[in-house]
């Protein structure tokens, strides 16, 4: 049942990003949201680093490719996109066909510690499995793992954030999950397309398995505790 839920998922997702690959960088992409941040906040890390390479997981059209080849022409940086109308649009726009590729976030075709850093930005949310997939992004990264995706938890009025946040330190939230959504555990929309409820927050177990130290740092406005109160939050793991 899981297998097929997952399967008839995943065909409304790439359904959505087919029908709008054309504005998806007009309805994804802006110079001033937080994942823009993020992609300063890396390239710095780039630097601190040392990295000779990156892999950008869920990568669209290659906006971080895009990004982070310009400022660093020295450093590999590929982009996996499993979605075909994305990464046409993204060769189209001057990517090579060896710098975004076809890839599964679970299961990506790549070796152990095979990149220094391993990145995604506002893929997780989308993936039914997004343990299986920062497991996948531990295992192939070398030095790191950088996240810039959503909290749930933070998200939404104060009450509503603070029921939330109660029903998960429960360890009820997939049930409410399941139930809001009337089993689904997905909404859909026109802006955002096919998404789940997901946290950052929920993934530092399996970061720390390989990586002990994480960082974690506002994207969006919050009034000091980011597990309560930011929407969007990145993280770095790394050793």
């Amino acid at each position: 049942m899981h297998v097929r839920k997952e399967c008839n998922d995943i065909t409304l997702q790439r359904a959505y990003y087919a029908r709008t690959a054309s504005q998806y960088d007009s309805r994804h992409v802006d110079p001033h949201d937080g994942h823009h941040l993020a992609l300063s906040i890396l390239s710095g890390l780039i630097d601190q680093t040392e990295a000779a390479s990156v892999l950008d997981v869920g990568s669209g059209t290659g906006r971080a490719v895009r990004y982070l080849k310009l400022r660093h022409p020295g450093v590999r940086i590929v982009g996996i996109e499993p979605v075909d109308e994305l990464r046409t649009v993204g060769h189209r726009n001057g990517l090579g066909l060896d710098e975004l590729i076809e890839g599964d976030a679970t299961a990506l075709q790549a070796a152990d510690d095979s990149y220094d850093i391993v990145a995604e930005f506002g893929a997780l949310h989308h993936i039914l499995d997004s343990e299986r997939a920062v497991r996948e992004m531990v295992r192939v990264a070398r030095h790191g793992v950088f996240l810039s995706d959503s909290n749930n938890f933070g998200h939404g009025m104060p009450l509503t954030r603070i029921a939330k946040q109660m029903l998960n330190a429960l360890r009820l939230w997939p049930l409410a999950d399941y139930i809001k959504t009337r089993g689904k555990r997905y909404t859909l929309s026109e802006g955002d397309g096919l998404a789940y409820s997901y946290s950052v927050f929920n993934s530092e177990a399996f970061l720390r398995q390989k990586f002990p130290n994480v960082l974690f740092f506002g994207l969006s406005a919050s009034s000091g505790n980011l597990y309560r109160t930011a929407s969007h939050v990145g993280v770095f793991a790394h050793r």
